[in-house]
């Protein structure tokens, strides 16, 4: 039996092809009753939206699951949007930080997980949600309705685009796009509150933590109060998605 896998709702997914890929896929149906559908990664997450390809091996045959996170349910597209289940613990982690009547941004929000679980776990005022990809932002639009949440407003569109827009400062903001979250700090800089957290996600090598995420920050901001550095999940070896909480002094 493979030792790691991913499960998405009633989604199994295996890491790789092997030999035993499809016995795998059988003995994962058999042994536990709530998947119905296993599906191997044939292309890891990459381009504009970090998409990864699947194929099905065994089970049903659709690519669309009900994940549920944190008494939360979320509908989703394996293939058509980007979703981790394994920071679970880290977006209870960020909403457990969210005083009282804060403005929240998320940027890069996904199929809404980050805005839902925040509005169920905190007393946020109200969460912007901004993404790129209209498959995902179609299915934030159903996870609202799903999950009962009137105090998320999403945004289609690229951030560079849409933040201008949006006339209003916020209490915090959020930033899980760990390959370029860096590059939307000037931007966001000016819609922060004075004294507002930032959490910025990022990939770093195991030596390089927490150093070259700090050094990325202090391009834009000269004197950040670094609050926590937190790594939150492996992605390759020796390679870690860290998240920098920091605050504008």
């Amino acid at each position: 039996m493979i030792k790691s896998y991913d499960v998405i709702g009633n989604i199994a997914i295996l890491p790789e092809s092997t030999k035993s890929s499809k016995k795998i896929a059988k003995e994962l149906l058999k042994k536990f009753k709530h998947i119905e559908t296993v599906a191997i990664k044939t292309k890891i997450h990459s381009g504009k939206f970090r998409l990864q390809k699947t194929k099905i091996l065994a089970g049903k045959k659709t690519k669309t699951a009900l994940h549920k996170e944190s008494g939360c349910s979320f509908r989703l597209n394996i293939d058509q949007t980007y979703f981790s289940p394994r920071l679970s613990g880290e977006r209870l982690r960020i909403s457990k930080q969210i005083k009282k009547n804060e403005s929240v941004l998320v940027i890069g929000s996904g199929v809404g997980i980050y805005p839902i679980i925040i509005s169920k776990h905190s007393k946020a005022k109200e969460i912007y949600a901004i993404e790129i990809n209209q498959k995902a932002v179609e299915f934030a639009a159903e996870n609202l309705k799903l999950n009962k949440i009137n105090n998320v407003e999403l945004y289609l569109g690229d951030a560079r685009d849409v933040l201008p827009k949006i006339r209003k400062t916020f209490d915090r903001i959020i930033l899980p796009l760990p390959s370029n979250a860096d590059s939307f700090l000037d931007l966001i800089l000016k819609k922060i509150e004075p004294k507002g957290i930032i959490h910025m996600y990022d990939f770093e090598s195991e030596n390089d933590i927490p150093h070259k995420s700090i050094e990325k920050i202090k391009q834009y901001l000269k004197k950040p109060k670094i609050l926590n550095v937190q790594k939150v999940g492996q992605y390759s070896p020796r390679k870690f998605r860290v998240c920098v909480d920091f605050k504008i002094n």
